[in-house]
């Protein structure tokens, strides 16, 4: 089973340049996209038509934030946000039910410039991390999307320039750190423990992604018990239409 997860950064403007092509060309069993910018009615492909069966939860804010899921294995049931009206209203969270796991497609909030909105994303994370731990105590899960956080050093290309920056503040890296006591595992690393040079993110400005100056905020993240099943996690550098590239994890 193939999953990818995309922060297109606008699913109508990634439209217009390759996407239907990368989904061809690469043909997951379940696409999970971040950042699309849309309700479902304002998108005009017919991703039903071909096979695909779609989940939406949009921002109450036009225009804004929002994720999606395209699965072509059936659905038990999916479910938008976490069940708090206040982190629900900006259309961050969606839940797939499959039938050995879950899968949570999620657009972490940024913490944005001079860190304004840092007290806001430390109440998310904790509400986050409650919402996978209630769901994994009736099947495993795996939570993938733009976390909007480097972990470590490792994963930006600039760490020390970066220390109080929206992404790599203390308080956004220890949200990650208490994913990882939670039992979750960051598979990319899993696989990849030591290599550094391993981006999903550029800026527009300066070259950055030719120079690849990037940062890896993009994640597939998964229970424990599951990981005797993941056998990759990767970076899918190479695919343009974003300012993120899709990340992809392949589980038997």
């Amino acid at each position: 089973m193939k999953l990818i997860s995309w922060n297109v950064n606008g699913i109508r403007a990634v439209l217009k340049k390759n996407f239907l092509e990368f989904l061809e060309e690469q043909n997951p069993d379940v696409l999970l996209l971040q950042e699309v910018k849309a309700e479902r009615d304002q998108v005009d492909e017919p991703f039903e038509e071909n096979g695909w069966e779609v989940h939406w939860n949009h921002a109450e804010k036009k225009g804004y934030s929002g994720v999606a899921a395209l699965s072509r294995t059936p659905v038990l049931s999916a479910k938008r946000g976490i069940g708090i009206k206040e982190h629900d209203q900006e259309g961050r969270v969606l839940t797939l039910e499959y039938d050995d796991f879950h899968v949570v497609n999620v657009y972490t909030p940024n913490a944005q410039n001079e860190l304004r909105r840092l007290p806001y994303r430390v109440e998310w994370n904790a509400a986050f991390l409650e919402y996978v731990k209630e769901l994994e105590e009736s099947k495993p899960v795996i939570f993938t999307g733009d976390l909007n956080v480097a972990h470590q050093e490792i994963d930006l290309a600039r760490p020390k320039a970066n220390r109080k920056s929206a992404g790599f503040s203390d308080e956004e890296r220890a949200g990650f750190d208490e994913i990882v006591a939670a039992g979750f595992v960051d598979t990319f690393r899993h696989f990849h423990p030591d290599e550094p040079e391993h981006y999903s993110w550029w800026s527009y400005r300066g070259g950055a992604r030719a120079k690849n100056v990037g940062w890896r905020l993009d994640y597939f993240c998964a229970s424990e018990r599951l990981m005797d099943r993941v056998k990759s996690s990767v970076i899918l550098p190479d695919v343009m239409g974003s300012d993120h590239c899709p990340v992809k994890l392949e589980i038997s």
